[in-house]
């Protein structure tokens, strides 16, 4: 593969999930009194539990979270779960940040960790409570992953304004008719109904999306429910090494974390699309994350049977389409006519309904697509899932394409 950055090697020793858990997205916790410690109890708890593991087996912990002082005023979540379970006091933990790709960033140090042999156990978590604030008020405080000062200056609504010019670049490179905009949306909302832990499977959402009294516009080609929304929630994994599963011969992981890929680049979004200008693809570090996943994981698109993708908006997942390669760059619009990427297509894509119908509690949003792709390989993802997967990718976004994570997710031997 050919990529313009340095590449990491692939994976030498097996990084395994042992199980995970995820909270009601549709909860509104600030209003049932509970705080970011009652929702980390909750995650760890969940977690522990369905991974048949003790707090006390645990080798290290990590957290992702991108906004929790800026929403709760509570920092230092590296020593939350210590704080909620008496069995993780003492164990090695820490939190980290990089916006919406916080929960994946997480896995990745969690990851490597247990390639180094430093650590056989790992906790990992993501947490979010965003509903502390009003949405006019939470949308300024999701703006600090911008480059704060330098770009969308007076502008409210960072990010649904940011991927409306992702959607013009395309329009402007490619040609972009807006239906295939609210075909996805109407896609994920659709699968969101299927999912017991969505965040809108119980919304009303408008027959017509094409309709603007239904479906107003928030900036240019987005419409609200382009949008994901303001979420409360978490989601947990516990991932063992080999060596851990040696030792522990009863042990039924769920899935095998078979191939990574990563790559980071400037924060704001106007050099991201002038560094392109000539390239096929108009984020091309994005596909370089998604290749280098299946490239370790020993595979190209065709070996995998579905991808849960990063649609903070419509937009995002329509850059995803293209640059995965399911079609060529610029021709997304012909997998979303086909049918591809539904549950029962050939090539099922946000099966949970994703972020703008399963919900975006921002640090917990990488974690839960691993959840989501563990499920889907081990057959236990329910009415989400597609028949016969036995590998299983995500695509984790963080800012505007800032830092890219993505993961390849293997069955486990039967």
């Amino acid at each position: 593969m050919t990529s313009t950055h340095r590449e990491g090697k692939a994976m030498t020793s097996g990084v395994w999930v042992l199980g995970g858990y995820q909270s009601d997205f549709a909860r509104n916790l600030t209003r049932e009194g509970v705080g970011i410690d009652g929702l980390t109890t909750e995650v760890v708890e969940g977690t522990l539990a369905s991974a048949g593991i003790s707090g006390g087996e645990i080798g290290s912990v990590h957290v992702g979270n991108a906004f929790g002082q800026l929403f709760t005023g509570q920092g230092h979540l590296g020593a939350m779960p210590a704080t909620v379970d008496d069995s993780l006091w003492g164990t090695p933990s820490a939190r980290h940040e990089a916006a919406c790709a916080s929960g994946s960033i997480a896995i990745l140090a969690a990851m490597a960790e247990l390639a180094a042999g430093l650590y056989d156990s790992s906790l990992v978590i993501g947490v979010e409570v965003e509903k502390t604030q009003s949405s006019t008020d939470a949308a300024r405080t999701l703006g600090a992953a911008a480059w704060v000062g330098h770009e969308a200056e007076g502008v409210t609504h960072v990010w649904p304004h940011t991927f409306a010019r992702v959607a013009e670049e395309y329009a402007a490179r490619f040609g972009l008719d807006e239906a295939h905009l609210r075909a996805i949306s109407a896609v994920n909302l659709a699968a969101a109904k299927r999912n017991p832990k969505a965040q809108t499977r119980g919304w009303d959402v408008p027959a017509d999306l094409d309709d603007p009294a239904a479906n107003p516009v928030i900036d240019g080609p987005v419409r609200r429910f382009d949008c994901s929304q303001v979420t409360d929630g978490g989601a947990g994994v516990v991932l063992v090494s080999d060596r851990w599963l040696r030792n522990h011969p009863d042990a039924r992981p769920i899935a095998r974390i078979d191939g990574w890929g990563h790559t980071t680049v400037g924060l704001p979004l106007a050099p991201k699309l002038a560094r392109s200008a000539g390239n096929p693809y108009v984020m091309p570090h994005v596909r370089t994350a998604a290749l280098a996943a299946m490239e370790r994981a020993g595979t190209d698109l065709d070996g995998v049977d579905g991808f849960e993708v990063h649609d903070c908006f419509a937009p995002s997942e329509y850059l995803a389409i293209d640059h995965l390669g399911l079609t060529g760059p610029g021709e997304s619009w012909k997998a979303i006519e086909n049918g591809d990427i539904e549950l029962g297509g050939s090539f099922p894509i946000n099966p949970s309904g994703g972020l703008i119908g399963g919900g975006h509690p921002v640090g917990a949003t990488g974690v839960r697509m691993l959840l989501d792709a563990a499920l889907q390989v081990s057959d236990n993802a329910g009415e989400s899932q597609v028949e016969g997967a036995t590998r299983f990718g995500t695509l984790n976004i963080g800012g505007s394409t800032a830092t890219v994570v993505s993961l390849v997710v293997g069955a486990t031997p039967r």
